[in-house]
C-alpha cells in the first residue's frame, strides 16, 4: 500500500475535542480506526496471521491513515503525506493499527496535560467508574501517557511512544507496565516529529517484555528490528555500525547457548550496579523499600551481586537536559509559523489563544496579510509549556548565553556517558579508544566519588557492572488535580525525570519494569502498589537488557512483588 493511501472502508474519527477536557472517559486516544472493521481492513502486511497484533502510535509519529496533530493547536488537521518507518516496520511484522493516543504537546511534559485535548487520566482502581470530572483519577505520566493507558487497558498489545527524557519509562512506571527505550540510533526516527534530535529515541510500551524483545531482537527467521537501518535517518545507524556493535554483544542470536538459558539462570552471577547518586531525599519511601526489596532478592535467591556505583555527574544531568533539549526544540519549532507549517491565525483564533493563556492578544492587524504572520500565529498555535521551552532554548542559543549554558550543558553531557563508561564492565563500541585493547581502562576522580563505594586501586571501584537498577521516578503517579495545581511551578515536574534524563544523555538502552510497593506504602496520591524499576545497559546492549528484565518480571511475579 502506498504510504500516502488510506486503506479503503477505514473511518477515523477524533475521540477528544480540541480545547476542551474530555470527561468520562480517560481521554488516551485522539483518533481511532472503528470498532467494527476487520483487522484486514486496517492493513497489517504479515502474510502471517499469527503474528498480527495491535498497535497504538503517539500522535507524534506519522502515519498513513491517521492525522498526525502532535495534540498541538497548529497541527490539529495535518496529515502527513508519508507514512513513519517504524510504523511501516511493524505492520509488515503484522501490526493493526487501533488509532493514535494522547501526549503532551510536541512531547514537552511529565504528565500528559499540556495537549489541546485535554489531559490524560488513568483507569480508576478496580471496577470503580470513571467520574464525571477525572481530575481526581491519576496521572498517566508523560509526554507518552496515552500510549500507556492504551496498553494498560488492554486496547493495545504493543504501543510506541518517544522518549526524549523518560517519556516512555515515566508512564510506563505510573501505569505499571513495561516501557523500552533503545539505544540511540538503533530505531529510526524517520517520520517522528523532533522535539530534540540529539535525544530523541523511539521507544516501546507493552505488558510484557517478551513482546518486545520478539519485535527488537527477532527470532527464527524474522530479523529483529535492531538489524535494519534506514537510509532516510541521518542518526540511523549503518548496517556495518550495527553488525560490530552486536558482535561484542550476547543476545543478538536465538541459537546461542545465551539465547536458550532459562529466565532465572539469565540472572544468576549478574553483576547488578546500585547508583548511590540515585538515593535521593525526594524519592519515596515506599518506592526505596521496594528497590531494596528486589536488590535482596536477586542477591539472596540467584546470586546476583549488588555493587554500589558511584555516578558523580548524575546531579548536574537534570539541569544539563533541560538546556540542551529547549535549545534543539526552539530551532526544530521553528518552521512553524502558518506559513510553511501549521495553521495561519486569524485575529479571531490569535484572540481566542490570548484569552486561554492570559496573556494579551496580538493587534488584529498582526493576524492579517500585510502583518506580522509569524507572531500572530505562534501565539495561537502553541501551548503554554511549549512556548516556555522556545524562550529558554532561544536564549541559552544566543550570543550572550551560549557559553554559560549551552556549551557547559554539553560538556556536562559528556561526562554523564563517561561516568556510565566507568562503571559498566562492557566497553561503548562507539569510541574509538575502544579499539585499543592496551588503552588505559577510564579513571575515577576519587574526590568526586561516593565514600561508601568500594575501591580497588587509584583508579576507583573494585568491580564492574552488567546493568544498573534504580527506581524510574521519584513518586508515586498523582493526581490530575494536583498536577494542575502545581502548573505554575513547572520546576517541580521538571523533577520527575531526575532517574531517567542520565541514560538519554548518554544515548544508552533503558527498560521500566513494574515492581508493586508495600501496601499503603504510596502515600494518599499513589495508587498502591503502582512503582516502576529501571534496567539501564550499555550502549548497544539491549538484547541482553531485555532478556533480563523479561527475566526480572517473571522473578518478582513468582515472588508476589510483580504487577
Amino acid at each position: 500500500m502506498s504510504a500516502r493511501a488510506r486503506p479503503r472502508g477505514l473511518h477515523l474519527r477524533h475521540v477528544c475535542p480540541p480545547n476542551g477536557h474530555q470527561r468520562r472517559h480517560l481521554n488516551h486516544f485522539i483518533s481511532r480506526a472503528d470498532a467494527s472493521l476487520t483487522s484486514a481492513e486496517a492493513t497489517p502486511v504479515s502474510n502471517d496471521p499469527s503474528s498480527t497484533f495491535t498497535l497504538a502510535v503517539k500522535d507524534n509519529i506519522a502515519t498513513a491513515s491517521f492525522p498526525t496533530t502532535c495534540a498541538s493547536p497548529f497541527l490539529i488537521d495535518y496529515r502527513s503525506p508519508y507514512e513513519a518507518t517504524i510504523v511501516s516496520q511493524l505492520r509488515a511484522r503484522g501490526a493493526r493499527l487501533v488509532g493514535t493516543t494522547n501526549m503532551d504537546e510536541f512531547g514537552m511534559g511529565s504528565h500528559s496535560t499540556h495537549s489541546v485535548f485535554g489531559p490524560v487520566a488513568q483507569d480508576p482502581e478496580g471496577d470503580a467508574p470513571i467520574p464525571a470530572d477525572t481530575s481526581s483519577l491519576l496521572s498517566a505520566g508523560g509526554s507518552s501517557g496515552g500510549s500507556a493507558v492504551a496498553v494498560a487497558k488492554g486496547e493495545a498489545d504493543v504501543a510506541l511512544g518517544t522518549d526524549t527524557g523518560g517519556s516512555v519509562r515515566l508512564p510506563a512506571a505510573y501505569c505499571a507496565v513495561v516501557g523500552f527505550k533503545p539505544s540511540y540510533g538503533m530505531i529510526s526516527r524517520f517520520g517522528v516529529v523532533p522535539y530534540a534530535n540529539s535525544l530523541d529515541t523511539v521507544g516501546f510500551l507493552a505488558r510484557e517484555v517478551s513482546r518486545i524483545r520478539d519485535l527488537i531482537v527477532g527470532g527464527g527467521t524474522r530479523p529483529g528490528l535492531w538489524a535494519e537501518h534506514d537510509p532516510q535517518d541521518p542518526t540511523s545507524l549503518s548496517s556495518a555500525a550495527r553488525t560490530r556493535c552486536a558482535g561484542g554483544r550476547e543476545g543478538y542470536k536465538f541459537d546461542t547457548a545465551w539465547g536458550k538459558k532459562r529466565p532465572a539462570d539469565l540472572l544468576r552471577g549478574l553483576r547488578v550496579g546500585i547508583p548511590l547518586e540515585y538515593n535521593i531525599e525526594e524519592l519515596d519511601p515506599a518506592i526505596r523499600d521496594s528497590w531494596a526489596r528486589v536488590a535482596a532478592l536477586l542477591q539472596s535467591s540467584f546470586g546476583v551481586r549488588a555493587v554500589p556505583v558511584s555516578l558523580p555527574t548524575t546531579r548536574h544531568a537534570l539541569a544539563a537536559y533541560y538546556v540542551i533539549a529547549p535549545a534543539e526544540a526552539s530551532s526544530n519549532l521553528a518552521k512553524y509559523d502558518g506559513i510553511r507549517y501549521g495553521a495561519r491565525a486569524t485575529s479571531n483564533t490569535t484572540a481566542a489563544a490570548a484569552a486561554e493563556d492570559g496573556s494579551a492578544a496580538a493587534p488584529a492587524s498582526d493576524a492579517a496579510e500585510g502583518g506580522v504572520l509569524y507572531a500572530a500565529s505562534r501565539a495561537a498555535g502553541f501551548g503554554a509549556e511549549v512556548k516556555r521551552r522556545i524562550l529558554l532554548g532561544g536564549y541559552t542559543l544566543s550570543a550572550a548565553a551560549m557559553d554559560n549554558y549551552f556549551l557547559q550543558a554539553q560538556r556536562v553531557r559528556r561526562l554523564v556517558r563517561r561516568d556510565f563508561d566507568r562503571v559498566f564492565a562492557l566497553a561503548n563500541p562507539l569510541h574509538d579508544g575502544d579499539a585499543d585493547p592496551e588503552s588505559e581502562p577510564p579513571s575515577f576522580d576519587l574526590s568526586d566519588l561516593d565514600e561508601r563505594v568500594p575501591m580497588a586501586d587509584k583508579r576507583g571501584p573494585e568491580e564492574e557492572v552488567d546493568f544498573l537498577l534504580c527506581p524510574t521516578a521519584p513518586t508515586p503517579p498523582p493526581t490530575l488535580r494536583e498536577v494542575l495545581a502545581k502548573e505554575k511551578n513547572p520546576v517541580e515536574a521538571y523533577m520527575n525525570d531526575v532517574f531517567t534524563v542520565p541514560a538519554s544523555l548518554a544515548g544508552l538502552p533503558a527498560v521500566s519494569v513494574p515492581v508493586s510497593v508495600q501496601p499503603g506504602g504510596a502515600g494518599e496520591a499513589g495508587r498502591p502498589g503502582a512503582a516502576g524499576l529501571q534496567l539501564i545497559g550499555q550502549y548497544w546492549d539491549d538484547a541482553r537488557l531485555l532478556g533480563v528484565a523479561e527475566a526480572l518480571v517473571e522473578v518478582l511475579r513468582d515472588e508476589g512483588m510483580g504487577r
